[in-house]
């Protein structure tokens, strides 16, 4: 199983415990996929779906989008087009905050969203 799948499919199972709703027929239902190709991507016989297909089944099991593309090995659209404005700058910051804190790194979100220059 990759790891997009099988955290896919413990998510999911373990929201079917309380809500028979998320059963793989169902769930793939909702996002628009068939169930024998959720259940592939489950058992990680296939790779992980597109970014949309990936963030409506984000939705659905109410995860984080941009976790779960990062969990299937893809980064948003929006997120790329930033980056390719100034891929040097945004290299350079994510390689310096790779070792970072969580505290530092956001402290370093709240004052970019602040305007705290």
């Amino acid at each position: 199983m990759t790891h997009f799948g099988s955290t896919t499919r413990t998510i999911r199972e373990r929201l079917r415990r309380n809500d028979r709703r998320f059963s793989v027929r169902q769930v793939a239902g909702r996002v628009g996929i068939e169930p024998a190709y959720l259940s592939k991507i489950e058992r990680g016989e296939v790779a992980p779906p597109s970014e949309a297909t990936t963030v409506r089944l984000a939705k659905e099991l109410g995860e984080d989008p941009d976790v779960m593309l990062a969990l299937a090995g893809k980064v948003s659209a929006d997120l790329q087009a930033i980056i390719r404005r100034r891929p040097r700058l945004f290299a350079d910051l994510i390689r310096q905050l790779k070792e970072a804190p969580d505290e530092a790194v956001l402290r370093v979100v709240r004052e970019v969203r602040d305007g705290n220059w």
